[in-house]
């Protein structure tokens, strides 16, 4: 049986971000947060793109990226990735659920 840990409010808004003047989620965090790795995370959303309009989901810019990086301390191992990140709105992050479960 898997075990089940609850998280505190305060752990998922300290991932959340403000990129582009909207507020997303990166997928490194997410794919934290549902306990699969980051390459799974987005191999399941690039199955399933037709589910992931614009307005769900983009990928930073290297100028972005990199400001992120500059700027969150936790989130340093992005540095050395040679991907761009994807960033999900709230509506993203509702379908990376079902998507994943599926």
């Amino acid at each position: 049986m898997k075990k089940i840990t609850v998280l505190g409010k305060d752990h998922i808004k300290n991932k959340i971000y403000t990129i582009r003047g909207l507020q997303v989620m990166l997928d490194a965090d997410l794919a934290g947060l549902y306990n699969v790795d980051t390459g799974t995370l987005n191999q399941a959303v690039k199955r399933n793109i037709e589910r992931f309009p614009e307005n769900f989901m983009f990928q930073l810019t290297d100028r972005e990226k990199n400001e992120v990086i500059t700027n969150c301390y936790n989130l340093q191992k992005l540095k050395y990735s040679p991907h761009k990140p994807y960033a999900f709105t709230e509506q993203g992050v509702a379908m990376i659920s079902g998507v994943l479960k599926s």
